[in-house]
This record gives structure tokens, sequence and C-alpha cells, in this order.
């Protein structure tokens, strides 16, 4: 049989490319495979130097009497160049050997239509279709198959050589092709067969959606459909819109035996589950935004896709997604790669996080089993009604007070540890008392309490027993004669020593166990590496329990140390702690970790404030007054400053700015030292600067508040300065008494107050800021402003607290412009750290910057001859 679609000639070969071109062609001539034979031209696959063979369509037309060649080839020349040459060359072969061969084999059967779905690489543009990402695109290709022979559309080839070298006579069935092709068509996509696209080792005719978005409804919804009516649909490994998507997905929990709770997450593919833990742990690792603090910035409507071990892609939906990183989110950042292998733990006292799970709904325990008792709410203890106060407690409980009696006991029962940490002067003293009476009157009191205090409470917790549970027996175990009573523990109700002398006198208190081991303002454990904070963590007890009005003061390494006591491991070690919590809360201000620690402590922590628990108490107003530096003081504040900012740039310079902290420290002390008073800087020329603004503007103020009436409560960080103001005051003829670190004696001046007998109490922060009751006082003045908002407050608060009837004025005397003046606008940022984790609002700030102790040691604006500055940083 005759080739009639092949018009030419060797000879005319050579005259059109030249016998160079031709000796060229020859050598692929023996490469060429797929070779298809029609009306309208040749196509065949000529193996090159590209890994992949170069597609090759050759069209002859008939021009004016005469034979037309065109050819096309995916190689970077692409038009007429040896590949085109070599098929047109395999067309002579194959004419001759069909005629050596004699019969050909007839192939007339419906053909299958077989579409092909990958990526490939191309270049410029198809018919409006730009290729992205840039090089790559999504193309389907259209074949039909004839009893194992794929035949393309739009081409007229009947006869072919198969790969043995059979040649191969087929009956075309237009109609059958054309409804193929419409198929396509009425699915929205659009071909280029008629045209071809330039590409790169792909078919040069292509189909394809002018935008990619809709391969994903054609993968779900088209090619079932085309498969069931008979098509082959092929899609290969790498192409991106072969997905599955994941209605449903659900995670189980289940209590191992040691009393840890194993998560497992799958979903149900094609009849078996499939565990998510690996499929997530790669998405993790290709996208850090899940991860890495970017979580809030993935849209809940965005599409997730995953991967199977066995190729299979799954789309899953982010918003049914996020709610279980965010619960889980330190658990997978710390399983890491491991959390392919196995499975994901949570500690049976991370209740909250649990309650956080099981109220996504996509979670569940085994049948059988409890989800765990107390979960509601993530709050442990919401058991119903209000148990009574306990026979012998002299006092009338409030509501609120009632429920942190409430919320003790219900620790209590279930084992579990806590922080009652109530604003100050809303009674945490009574409540605790009234937890000890009812663990008596039922009982269960059959071993002491030991209550550790700052040495300056001991006294004020025996007058609160005595006062309002006066059957409990109380042994306080202070000063020299307190190794006469030792034998005495066992005996009593509770036992209270300091933090002072606990590990001094840790090797007998560790002899015993008690009922409950107590912490009053359990701040002072906030360094974990204290000689207290080790002792008291050695000490044995049915149940821990941490009293403070301040959990944070400055960072959150304070909350770790309270929970390292209490529960220790629940929140990691310190190392882990910084690393999944602080850093990421405190410097990256990420909100998702920030959510999930408050709902992991929040079971263990009850906190109420004033304002909302105790809407009997008086207003209190808060009064900034600013007082400008003057003469003499002015321009000594600036000698200091600049001096000490050339000390703070030498040691950051030495030491790096994460270990200039005493020299940052001793600036800045200095600086406030001579806002307060020159005097109080052991500093060159500081003995002839006489001049104090803010002690003058004081003298101005405390002569009338005193005249109308007002009793005054005055704060001071320096106790010398309280000494310069008593001095001042004694040549006014203004009556005070004073509290200091060394006052021996705190009931007597503490009485005087409180009966009238003198108008003024001055206080040393630390002395005067915890374990007083001076609600005599109606107005309160902080001569010097601290760096922990939660200091001052507890200072306010011996004033502004229950059985206070009348307004409370605050004063705080700022010196302008100065290190002082900044100090109140780091305390606003500061105080957000404990406010955005003990409640749902704000943002946390990151610790101290070297740009804010920059902006510390600035200038007071305005200075008139003030030293220059240069430009370098701290």
């Amino acid at each position: 049989m005759s080739f009639p679609e092949i018009p030419y000639t060797k000879s005319q070969l050579l005259d059109s490319y030249g016998p160079a071109r031709i000796r060229q062609a020859g050598a692929y001539a023996r490469a060429v495979t797929d070779f298809h034979a029609g009306r309208g031209g040749l196509r065949a696959r000529v193996q090159g130097e590209a890994p992949e063979p170069y597609r090759v369509e050759v069209l002859i037309e008939e021009r004016d009497g005469a034979w037309g060649i065109d050819g096309m080839c995916s190689c970077a020349v692409q038009v007429n160049c040896e590949h085109v040459v070599a098929v047109l060359l395999a067309g002579l072969t194959m004419r001759t050997d069909a005629s050596r061969r004699g019969p050909i084999r007839r192939v007339d059967v419906l053909p299958v239509p077989v579409l092909t779905l990958a990526m490939h690489a191309a270049s410029g543009r198809a018919r409006g279709y730009t290729v992205r990402p840039a090089g790559r695109a999504a193309y389907g290709t259209l074949s039909f198959d004839y009893a194992g022979i794929d035949v393309r559309p739009y081409s007229q080839a009947t006869l072919l050589a198969t790969a043995d070298g059979t040649m191969v006579q087929i009956t075309r069935h237009q109609d059958a092709e054309r409804r193929g092709i419409a198929t396509l068509l009425a699915a929205g996509m659009t071909s280029n067969a008629t045209r071809p696209v330039p590409t790169h080792g792909t078919a040069v005719d292509a189909w394809y959606f002018a935008d990619p978005a809709e391969w994903t409804g054609f993968v779900r919804g088209v090619v079932p459909e085309l498969r069931r009516g008979g098509w082959q649909v092929r899609i290969s490994a790498d192409f991106p819109f072969d997905v599955t998507p994941v209605d449903e997905w659900s995670g189980s929990i289940a209590r191992a035996p040691d009393g840890w709770f194993d998560l497992e997450m799958g979903i149900l593919l094609d009849g078996h589950e499939v565990r998510l833990e690996p499929l997530l742990a790669e998405l993790f690792r290709r996208d850090r935004r899940w991860l890495g603090g970017g979580l809030e910035s993935i849209g809940d409507d965005e599409a997730v896709a995953l991967r199977t071990g066995e190729g299979a892609r799954l789309l899953l939906g982010a918003g049914r997604l996020k709610p279980v990183i965010r619960s889980l989110i330190d658990l997978f950042a710390a399983f890491g790669k491991d959390m392919a292998r196995g499975r994901l733990r949570v500690d049976p006292r991370d209740l909250g996080r649990i309650a956080e799970l099981t109220a996504t709904g996509c979670w569940r325990f085994p049948e059988g089993e409890s989800s765990c008792e107390g979960l509601p709410g993530g709050v442990p203890c919401q058991d119903a009604g209000l148990m009574p106060p306990p026979p012998g407690l002299n006092a009338t409980l409030r509501t609120y007070q009632r429920e942190g009696l409430d919320w003790l006991q219900c620790l209590r029962r279930r084992g579990m540890q806590g922080v009652l940490a109530d604003d100050m002067g809303l009674g945490k003293t009574v409540q605790t008392l009234a937890h000890i009476l009812t663990e008596k009157a039922e009982g269960r009191l059959d071993r002491p309490v030991l209550i550790v205090v700052p040495t300056t409470l001991v006294q004020n917790w025996r007058d609160e027993a005595c006062r309002f549970a006066p059957g409990v027996s109380v042994l306080a175990l202070q000063g020299p004669l307190r190794r006469r009573r030792f034998s005495q523990i066992g005996a009593h109700d509770v036992v209270i020593t300091t933090y002072a002398l606990l590990w001094r006198d840790h090797a007998v208190l560790s002899q015993h166990e008690y009922h409950f081991l107590i912490l009053d303002e359990a701040q002072y454990i906030k360094n974990a590496r204290s000689n207290a904070a080790r002792a008291v963590r050695g000490l044995r007890a049915r149940h821990r329990l941490c009293l403070t009005g301040t959990p944070i003061e400055n960072h959150l390494g304070e909350l770790w140390a309270l929970f390292d006591f209490l529960m220790p491991g629940f929140l990691g070690n310190a190392r882990e702690f910084g690393r999944y919590w602080r850093k990421p809360i405190e410097q990256d201000g990420d909100a998702v970790r920030l959510a999930l620690l408050r709902c992991r402590i929040r079971p263990f922590l009850l906190r109420r404030h004033k304002d909302t628990v105790a809407r009997e108490l008086p207003a209190k107003t808060v009064i900034v007054r600013s007082v400008a530096l003057e003469g003499a003081q002015r321009n000594f504040y600036e000698t200091v400053r600049v001096a000490v900012r050339a000390k703070v740039r030498a040691a950051v310079a030495a030491q790096g700015a994460a270990h200039g902290h005493i020299a940052v420290l001793d600036a800045l002390l200095k600086l406030r030292q001579v806002c307060c008073d020159p005097r109080l800087v052991r500093f060159d020329g500081a003995g002839a600067t006489r001049q104090s603004a803010k002690l003058d503007h004081l003298m101005a103020m405390l002569p009338s508040l005193i005249a109308a009436g007002h009793r005054v409560l005055l704060f001071s960080q320096f106790t010398q300065m309280l000494a310069l103001i008593a001095t001042a005051l004694e040549h006014a003829g203004l009556r005070y008494v004073t509290l200091t670190g060394a006052t021996r004696d705190r009931a007597t001046p503490v009485g005087r107050f409180q009966r009238g007998e003198v108008p003024l109490f001055l206080a040393s922060l630390k002395a005067g800021g915890v374990g007083l009751n001076l609600t005599a006082a109606d107005t309160v003045i902080h001569y010097d402003p601290w760096w922990n908002p939660a200091s001052e407050a507890q200072a306010t608060d011996r004033a502004h607290r229950l059985g206070q009837g009348q307004p409370v004025f605050v004063y705080k005397l700022i010196a302008a412009g100065t290190v002082e003046e900044r100090i109140v606008a780091l305390q606003e940022r500061k105080a957000t750290l404990a406010g955005r984790l003990l409640t749902d609002d704000g943002n946390v700030l990151p610790a101290l910057s070297v740009a804010e102790l920059d902006a510390l040691l600035a200038p007071i604006p305005g200075m008139p001859g003030a030293a220059p500055e240069d430009d370098i940083s701290l």
C-alpha cells in the first residue's frame, strides 16, 4: 500500500534542506518513535539531547499545484529544525517498509476518549492563557484509543506504525471524536490543538482553563462523570488540582494507663482511616504560618492541601483546622518531626485544653469513658450551688468570697492545685482561713497547714486567724527562739513561717507532711533559682495553693515559676516555656499562643477585680501631677544624664544589651534620685544642689490636704527620701508616723494612724505595699514612680480596700520630661502583660528594649545648653 500523505522524495528534501542538514537529521531519524501519518501531515517524537523526546508536527499542504511543508518542534529552534527533517526522512523509510511488509493490519472500533492531565513546562501564551507560575502550567491532552493505539483529534492520520514496526490502518470515527471534543468544550475548557503552542517537552495540543482556579472544580465534578461515561482519565503525580475534599474528620481522646491523654486524628478515605498527624507535620514544614505566629492571617475559607504517603491529595478547609491548631500549637511545635511517628499526649491536668478540643465537636472519647469530670467551660469547679461557710468562721463572706471558698474546695476534692489571684483588698486571707476551717470541720485536717509569708505579714496572719478563725491553733515560727517550737509543729492546725527562714529551717520543715502548703504573696518565689523557691519545692503536701494579687509583675517567667511550684512540668521546664510561650508572646505578639496559655491556666487560677465583684467600694481617682525641674536641679539632672548615658553605652558595647543590666539599673537609679531630691545621689556636685521641685510641691500640698481633714498615705521607694520628707514635716509642724523595712513594731504606727492620732503615714513601697489595712486614709501620694505598676497598685490598695467608706484620691508626682515621665509610659505598657494573659483584651508587649533605654536616657525636652547627642544607639 502506498503513502499518499507523503508526496515528497529524498532528492526534494536534499534540494530544500541541503546535504549537511540531511546528514545531521539522518542520525536522529533512527530515534523517531510514535510516528503517525495522515492527510494533513506527520506527527512523531524524536529523542534528542534533552531527557524527554521532542514533539514534532509536520503540516503538508498543497499550495498552487505544489506541496508546502512546515515543521514545528518543541526544541529551542522550534521551526524546520533537524528533528523535523528526521521525521520527514522517517516518513520515507516508513513508506518503503510498508511496501515491503505487504499486508497492513486494519482497525475499525469505536474509540475510547483519553484525557491526560499534567503540569508542563511551557513558554509564551496559549490564546490568552498566561503560564503561572512562570514556566509551569496545568494542561490536558486529548487522544482517542483505537484498540490500544492512541490517535490525536484534529489529525487526519489513518496509517500508523506501532512500536514493533507493524503498520496499522485505522478507520477513524469522526463523530465519536467530535462528541469527545464537544464534551470538553461544554465543560468550559479551551483547546489550542489547531494552533500549537511552543512548549518544551510537552504535547503541542493542549486543553486548559483561562482561569487555573477552575481546575479544582473540574477535577472534583467533571472527571468522575467522564470516568462513569467510559473515558480514561490519567492524572500525573505532579498535577496540583487532583484533590479529594475532606468534609469530615475526627479525633479520638483516650486515657492511657499512666493517666495522660493520647490524641489521634484521622479521616476516612476510600473506606479506611488515614492518620492526619504526619500530613499536618508536612504542612507545617512547608507553610510556616501555621506554627510561626501567622495562624490568624490564614482565612477560614482558604483551602489547605495535604498529601498522603500514597500520593493522594486531600483538601481541608482552614476554618475546620484552625481551632485544633490553636489548642495544640505548642504540642505540634514540640513534637516536630516526631509528630509523624507517635501520638500527641496531653497532661491530665491540662483540662482547659481538653475542654477546648471537645468544644470543637471533632473529638470523641472511647465509648463508655467519661470526657473527664469537671470540664464544662474549661473551669474545673462549676459545682451547683454555694456551700455554706464553715462553723466557727467569725466573718460574713460576700458572694464572691463564698464562690472563692467553693473553688478552693473543688480544687481540693479533685486533687488539683491553684492560684487565688484576687485583687488586693478582696479578702484572700479570710477565704483561705474559711478553706482551712472547712477542712477541720469535716475531719480532714489530720496534719498541719504550712503557710509561708513575707516577714512583715507574720503578725497580720496571726491576728487575722485569731479574729476570723479562733478555733484554729496557730504556731508562728519567727525570731531566734523559733527553734524551741519546732517540736510543736505536728500539734498545730496552722504553722506560719517566712520566706527568709524557710531555707534555713528546711531540714526541720521537710520532716513533716502537710495538708496544705500555702504561699502568701507568692510572687516572692518568682525567681525559681532563689533559696526560698528551691526550698519550698522540696516540701511535701497534699495540696498546694498560691495567694497573690500580682501573678505577673514583669514577664511571663514569673507565672511559670508559680506553676512550676504548683504543678511541676505542667508548663514544661524554663527553657521550653521560654521557647514555646515567652518568646512568641512577649517578643512576637503571638495572640494564638497567648489565648492558649490563658486557656491552659484558667482552671487553676481564680482572679477577680474590685470593680467587678466589690462595687460597694468607693471610687478611686488617680491624678498625675507633673512637676517641672528648675534651675540647679534641672542642670544637675542633665549633667548626671550625660555621664550615666556614657557608662551605659560603654557597658552595652562591652557586654551586649542583655548583659549591661547592672549599668542600666545604676544609671536609671541615679536619674530617679535626682528627680526626687539631688541629696539622694552619690555624685560630685549633688550636695551643693539644694533644690527639690517635688519636695517643694509636696510641702505645698500637704498642709492644705491635712487642713481639709484628709488622711494621707505617702509612699516612696527611697527610705532616705522619707527621712528628708520627715525633716521637712517637722519644720512645718506636721505630725506623722513612719513605716520602713527597719521598723520593728509595725502595729504602733498603724494603730496611731487608724485611730486618727496623726494625719500622715509615711511608708516605703516595699515595707508598706503588703499586709496593711489603712482604710483611715482617703488620700494616697506616690512620691516617685516605680517600673512595676502592680507594686504601686498594691500600695494604693492599702487604703482602697474593703472597709473603706469614702472616695480615695491617688496622686502621682512626676518630674516632667525626665526618666520618671518615661517610666509612667512604660508602666502603662507593662500593665498589659498581666492584663492580656488573665483577661481577654489588649496586647502583650516585649520586654524593655534597647530603643526604650535610649528613650529613657534622652534629655529633658527644650533643655537649654543640653549636651549634644550623637546618633549612636545604646
